[in-house]
Formats: structure tokens, sequence, C-alpha cells
């Protein structure tokens, strides 16, 4: 009896736990049909994986860019895959994110710094806030220099759409395996990773 009663907690105790992870999770789907799962961080509720989507959302392509020179001559948006190898990480530039076309699904935006910011302080600042965000899939991304060159395999790289003078743009990038998370502005034509924020923040 008493364990037919322990197993009923358990499975009752499951079962909220289920729901309430049910409520705040959500999934999206982008132009392509691509699906993502998304986790919470305070009143955010970001993307769990890298967008990977190869138009905008009016159904227009991104043009994919492999040939070094081509891509450090880019004034327009563009993507490529790490290396030009298709199973690795989408990475756009950052003309692409700021296009008014819009690559992030409905309902979702390319996060601003600002954005940013209220993420790494809900985690715990800058100087800790990398190690906890590679407990949430944000991992190496590898990046895409300005003259087309391929870089830097072991860290995660991310856009925010936000500019820094006329030729840079904000990013949010860690090592893999380091604990801090780094504030740098870099050429626009260089080749990083996204995740996409929700529109609506959550009221608490």
């Amino acid at each position: 009896m008493k364990l037919a009663l322990a197993k009923r907690i358990v499975f009752l105790a499951t079962l909220l736990i289920l729901t309430g992870s049910q409520n705040q999770a959500q999934t999206l789907i982008d132009t392509d049909g691509n699906t993502y799962n998304s986790t919470t961080f305070g009143t955010q509720i970001w993307m769990s994986e890298d967008l990977k989507v190869t138009h905008y959302r009016n159904g227009d392509p991104i043009p994919r860019v492999t040939d070094e020179t081509k891509w450090s001559n880019l004034s327009s948006g563009a993507y490529c895959n790490y290396n030009n190898d298709t199973n690795k990480t989408t990475l756009y530039n950052w003309f692409s994110i700021a296009d008014s076309r819009t690559i992030a699904p409905i309902g979702w935006h390319v996060p601003t710094d600002s954005e940013w910011t209220i993420l790494i302080s809900f985690l715990g600042g800058d100087s800790v806030a990398g190690s906890k965000l590679q407990r949430h899939t944000f991992i190496a991304t590898g990046s895409r220099n300005a003259k087309g060159g391929f870089e830097y395999p072991d860290y995660g790289d991310w856009w925010a759409y936000t500019g820094s003078g006329t030729t840079k743009g904000c990013h949010r990038g860690h090592p893999n395996g380091v604990a801090a998370i780094y504030n740098v502005s870099f050429d626009k034509k260089y080749g990083f990773a996204v995740r996409c924020i929700k529109d609506k923040a959550i009221n608490k």
C-alpha cells in the first residue's frame, strides 16, 4: 500500500514538472520549416539552437556565399556554413540580420545588445555567464572573418542586432570551456551564428 502510494506521488510530481516545463518551453518554425526548441531565462525566451534558415521571412533566398573573395566584398546579406560544410553551424553576416525582410521566424527577432545584457545579468554577469550558457547549447560555432576565412572552431559567437559605428556590429561570444563571455564589436562582414529571442517577454 505504501509502495503504491509512493509510486503515485512520484507520478504526480513528475506530471507537475512536465506540465510546468510544457508551459514554459515552446517550439518555433522558421521560413524553411526547420523546427527549434526554446529555453526560458527569467523573463526572456531564447531559441535553444542556432538559426539555420536560408530564406528571409518573405520567402526571398539569403545568398549562400562560399568563395572567400566574394564574401569579403559583400555589403548585403549572405550566409554560409562553417568550413562550407552543410553539416556545421550556419553563419550570417551582419547585413543579413539587419535586412528588413527579416531572418527570424514570425514572433521572434535577432536579440539586441541590451537583450543580451539582460540574459547575461540573469546568469550572473560577464565573468560566469559563458559557462552557464554552454550548459544550454550555446557552444562552439566557429566564425568567418571579413576576408572570408574560417576561424576559431572552439569559440561560440553570436550577432546582436545593434550597430557600432558604420562598419562594425555588436556580438557576444566565448571560448568553449571558459566561464566568461565577452562583448566585442566586429566588422559587419564577419560571419557569426544567430540565436533568436521571442518578441514578447514573460510577465512575472
